[in-house]
């Protein structure tokens, strides 16, 4: 039996065929989907949906550094080892909290930029194979020199780690 995936994405694939868009906005998609029988997810919990917001406002809360000037996120999220437990929070200016807190945040983040340049190293295989008479994209997988041009155009006094 299919999972609800992959209904949904052979769902898209009638949606295409049936339209043939070859650009689609996934609104459409639904609207045609809840047309045909689908039905709608239950909705979230006011709780569940105030808990994301929160998220979404620590995720992006700044401050800058006192020593260069620069701006750092401040709040980190990590799973917890094995108690079951989903994603926590901490500040990352809270002296309490321990360096695993932090490596763990930090893993965490590095696995996600691993597992989206690994998905796109895939895509244009596929695409340079289907595509052979298209010049080749070229995207380099080496972010440093891109992360190092950033901070240094940032400005923001000296330059070593605070």
């Amino acid at each position: 039996m299919a999972t609800k995936n992959q209904q949904m994405q052979s769902f898209i694939r009638y949606y295409i065929d049936e339209t043939d868009k070859t650009e689609f906005d996934m609104h459409d998609v639904a609207q045609m989907a809840v047309k045909k029988g689908w039905k709608l997810p239950k909705p979230q919990s006011a709780l569940d949906i105030l808990a994301k917001q929160f998220s979404d406002a620590a995720r992006e809360e700044t401050k800058q550094d006192g020593k260069t000037g620069r701006p750092y996120r401040v709040y980190h999220a990590f799973k917890p080892d094995g108690n079951g437990q989903g994603t926590l929070w901490f500040d990352i200016d809270d002296s309490k909290v321990p360096r695993k807190n932090m490596h763990k945040s930090a893993i965490m983040r590095r696995e996600q930029m691993v597992g989206d340049a690994l998905q796109l190293t895939l895509d244009l295989d596929h695409w340079h194979r289907i595509h052979p008479g298209e010049e080749v994209i070229d995207v380099p997988l080496d972010l440093q020199p891109d992360v190092d041009w950033r901070k240094n155009s940032m400005g923001g006094g000296n330059t070593e780690a605070a």
